[in-house]
């Protein structure tokens, strides 16, 4: 991240990036200065980082999308690198709707593109890897500074989910009193705790009744007894005018100094993570996970409302008689 300070009352239109203050400079890029459409900017925006799908994933990306919708999503950025092609039929719908924002993306400088090569790069090279994911949050948060009170960081298999309320608005407002309304409030980013939602888990128990096994959320209503409480697996709702930068999980730097980090309570809302299976950095912790699991069905509040708008969206799309 470069800062470049500009007199105070004005705006450029681009700007250049040389190496030495006297070379001579090859680019020009445009300055993105995006300002609210309405009188007021949006409650929150969501950042999705590169998606890179080759297996058709259509059915949950629209469940995944409605949902997030229905938990408060004014608008959902995503930066697409190789999808299959009902996916990217899926992403254009909601794009023509305006409910999304999809950007192409390819890796930068040397960082292979094509999928065997970047996978086997990445695999040598994780902190590359997260520091290209890391190129895509933050472009996110810049071209929304102006517009969202709040951004969100999650990945397609992850849920913010209230537990108590039925909605980020109404965790954030019960957690920091007028942070919605423009109150001041000292919070940079709102964390929430990780918990699996492991397919063993469900699979101990049966299809849910009454709801579409291809209905990947709503039939996986069993988790893990215990959150993971490290940062590295947490996932942050984020203030825009606090914020400096941020990475895949909580605020590298602040405006003012040090962040400051609202971790909420378990019991009021939770990250709900859909994989398949537990994360390396979790290997010995994972058959505590999958051998002590509890009936965790908060998210059936949102049954009828999630069925119905997905439905709509499927039959649309013709993926569904």
């Amino acid at each position: 991240m470069l800062e470049c300070g500009v007199p105070s009352k004005l705006m450029p239109q681009s700007v250049s990036l040389v190496q030495r203050s006297c070379d001579q400079p090859t680019n020009n890029l445009r300055v993105i200065h995006n300002l609210p459409t309405g009188d007021r900017k949006a409650d929150f925006a969501v950042c999705v980082k590169g998606m890179r799908f080759i297996k058709d994933e259509s059915v949950r990306l629209v469940e995944w999308l409605e949902l997030n919708f229905l938990l408060g999503a004014n608008k959902i950025y995503l930066y697409e690198i190789e999808t299959h092609p009902n996916i990217s039929k899926v992403l254009k719908h909601y794009e023509n709707r305006g409910k999304i924002d999809v950007k192409k993306f390819s890796q930068p400088g040397e960082i292979p593109n094509l999928l065997g090569l970047e996978e086997f790069f990445f695999r040598k090279h994780y902190s590359t890897k997260c520091a290209a994911e890391n190129l895509m949050y933050n472009d996110c948060l810049y071209r929304n500074i102006n517009r969202y009170k709040f951004v969100a960081v999650v990945d397609i298999d992850e849920v913010l989910m209230p537990k108590v309320r039925s909605s980020w608005k109404e965790i954030l407002e019960s957690v920091a009193p007028g942070v919605l309304s423009g109150k001041g409030h000292k919070w940079s980013s709102f964390a929430h705790y990780m918990v699996y939602f492991l397919p063993v888990m469900r699979e101990k128990h049966g299809w849910m009744k009454d709801v579409p096994h291809f209905m990947h959320t709503l039939q996986n209503v069993y988790r893990a007894a215990n959150h993971s409480f490290s940062k590295w697996h947490m996932k942050s709702i984020h203030d825009t005018q606090k914020v400096l930068t941020i990475h895949h999980h909580y605020p590298f730097t602040c405006l003012g100094g040090e962040c400051s980090i609202m971790f909420i309570p378990s019991e009021t809302a939770q990250l709900n993570h859909y994989r398949n299976d537990c994360r390396s950095t979790l290997k010995k912790e994972c058959p505590y996970y999958k051998n002590n699991t509890i009936l965790d069905d908060s998210i059936l509040r949102f049954k009828a409302p999630l069925l119905r708008n997905s439905f709509n969206t499927l039959h649309h799309l013709g993926f569904l008689n």
